[in-house]
């Protein structure tokens, strides 16, 4: 039998990413992958923060945007740090490219943006994953109807021994689906 790790909506415990508040807009990434993601981002084109929240939500499936809290803070930090520079001012918006020393702290960071990355495209994949409430309430249903016909007189331990051998010959079933 196929071992399953569901947790709360359909992934692991606490969800798809230990980071994972919930949510459209939960928290995927920690300070230093987000930095790593919006270089990466910014490194065939700047960009300014708005179309990095944009794009960071396409590459999840628009399951998870950063929010302007998160992108314009590591947008000054990396500023600060040297690894990004301000190419324009759009009005109110300042597009960022990646700095030599962008180039360098990304190939320095290789599995770590691996992984971010990795954590965006799974993301993307669990959008197109059926909902589970269908069998939710199958299995509420399921659960509700033994409760009442065990509860009723003349449900022996032979209905019982059969009811079990049911359950467990559509379990087989579904497992071999």
């Amino acid at each position: 039998m196929r071992e399953h790790n569901f947790g709360r909506r359909g992934f692991g415990p606490g969800g798809p990413f230990p980071h994972h508040r919930g949510g459209r807009r939960g928290r995927v990434f920690d300070s230093a992958e987000l930095q790593l993601v919006v270089l990466d981002l910014i490194t065939g084109q700047p960009r300014h923060g708005y179309e990095l929240i944009r794009e960071i939500e396409a590459l999840s499936g628009g399951l998870y945007a950063p929010s302007p809290g998160m992108i314009y803070p590591t947008l000054s930090l990396l500023l600060e740090m040297g690894l990004v520079e301000e190419t324009s001012t759009d009005g109110a918006r300042k597009s960022f490219a990646i700095t030599d020393a962008g180039r360098a702290h990304l190939a320095e960071n290789e599995k770590p943006l691996a992984a971010a990355r990795s954590r965006l495209e799974e993301l993307a994949e669990a959008k197109d994953r059926a909902d589970p409430a269908p069998l939710r309430r199958a299995m509420g249903n399921l659960r509700e109807v033994l409760v009442i016909a065990s509860r009723k007189p003349g449900f022996d331990e032979k209905k019982i021994l059969e009811s079990a051998r049911l359950i467990d010959e559509l379990a087989g079933m579904i497992e071999r689906m």
